[in-house]
């Protein structure tokens, strides 16, 4: 058996390198017309010949701008913001350190963001986006109409103080209405807003776990045991009070709610 077993093995590795061969050496027609082309990507920069030329390429360096500060301007308008801080805050409260992971957490705050979102985007697609692709709209028409859709979100969700305060440092005159109000007055307003509402959720979701690190705290230190850390003792307590209330259910509903 062991024998036939060599005789078997040489017999295999002999077949397998002269396959190799005969495929490195003579690969034949079929092998050379079976091959994929693949594409090469080139930027050539040349002289515009026309007027035409020149705006067609400053167009394109504007929408390559835009979509490099596309981050910026999500965080900046959208609800993105308090939701990030508040998933932030949930994690100090309940002591996890990197549980749930940051990734974890921002994809569900991007996912609610364009939950929350979603009127506004369609109602900026059904009156800006659709009628410029269309070529009814030019590209002017279409920000400004695009623009009315988030300004109203930006409205319901920012505080009047916080608008007042940007028209008074930059030395603008008060507004007859909300049209009249500057869009780069009301993105820092908003900004400013969601952060103050942000943090006041934050608060909230801190009372009840710090009750139980107060409990656990003076507990350990009446019974003298002094060198164990309380958070030790305190956190399979705070994971278990989150569970038992279904934490993320009510904290997502209430984030949501509290857009509304």
């Amino acid at each position: 058996m062991g024998k036939k077993f060599r005789k078997v093995k040489k017999g295999v590795v002999v077949f397998f390198f002269a396959a190799l061969f005969l495929l490195v050496i003579y690969p034949g027609e079929n092998f050379a017309q079976e091959r994929i082309p693949i594409p090469r990507i080139g930027i050539t920069l040349e002289e515009a010949q026309e007027p035409r030329d020149v705006a067609l390429s400053l167009e394109i360096l504007f929408l390559l701008t835009i979509l490099s500060l596309a981050p910026a301007i999500i965080i900046s308008v959208t609800s993105f913001t308090r939701i990030a801080i508040v998933f932030s805050f949930m994690r100090r409260a309940l002591s996890t350190q990197q549980e749930p992971p940051n990734q974890i957490l921002m994809g569900l705050a991007i996912f609610l963001t364009i939950f929350i979102m979603a009127p506004t985007i369609l109602e900026v697609n059904n009156v800006a986006i659709k009628p410029y692709f269309e070529e009814e709209i030019n590209a002017t028409e279409m920000f400004q109409r695009g623009i009315v859709p988030v300004r109203e979100f930006m409205f319901r969700q920012t505080r009047e103080k916080d608008i007042a305060l940007f028209l008074n440092l930059g030395n603008i005159e008060r507004p007859r209405n909300q049209s009249d109000v500057p869009t780069y007055v009301i993105i820092p307003a908003f900004i400013i807003s969601e952060l103050t509402t942000a943090f006041k959720i934050g608060i909230l979701l801190f009372i009840p776990f710090i009750v139980i690190d107060l409990i656990v705290a003076s507990t350990l230190m009446s019974m003298g045991i002094i060198f164990l850390p309380p958070i030790m003792i305190s956190l399979p307590f705070k994971i278990i009070l989150f569970i038992l209330i279904d934490g993320w259910h009510l904290l997502t509903f209430q984030i949501v709610n509290s857009f509304r």
